[in-house]
């Protein structure tokens, strides 16, 4: 057991003991490298607007699109017949097969206008994940 009590203040000068090995004493710090932005800067790079996510970034990091989930959820809920919600964000192939087939009977199309509304990895034809 040590003989150090913790609770009495620290010698003048500092912390009591020496500093590990291998392990430089702290200097004064000197200016910022030249690459940082300086103070009070914001609009750089990583700050604020990415022109390549106008919309953002979902919280895996996907860019969304600038389509919404319950817009296309209300399109094929009401006009899933006619692949209309697939119409919206851009998957053409597959709106044309809801198209010939009636939206699977509408089944196909109240299901898939479900699911837009409900998973939060809806895609555009562009691979953006749609907006809520």
């Amino acid at each position: 057991m040590s003989d150090h009590d913790p609770f009495a203040p620290p010698p003048p000068g500092g912390q009591p003991g020496a500093r590990p090995g291998g392990y430089p004493s702290p200097g004064p710090y000197g200016p910022p490298p030249d690459h940082y932005p300086p103070p009070g800067h914001y609009g750089g790079p990583g700050y604020g607007y990415d022109p390549a996510a106008p919309f953002g970034y979902d919280r895996f990091g996907r860019i969304y699109s600038e389509k919404s989930k319950v817009v296309a959820a209300l399109f094929q809920l009401l006009l899933g017949v006619f692949g209309a919600g697939r119409w919206y964000t851009g998957h053409i192939g597959m709106a044309i097969a809801q198209l010939l087939t009636l939206g699977g009977c509408g089944l196909w199309a109240f299901i898939d206008g479900i699911l837009f509304l409900v998973k939060d990895d809806r895609t555009d034809a562009a691979g953006r994940v749609l907006r809520s």
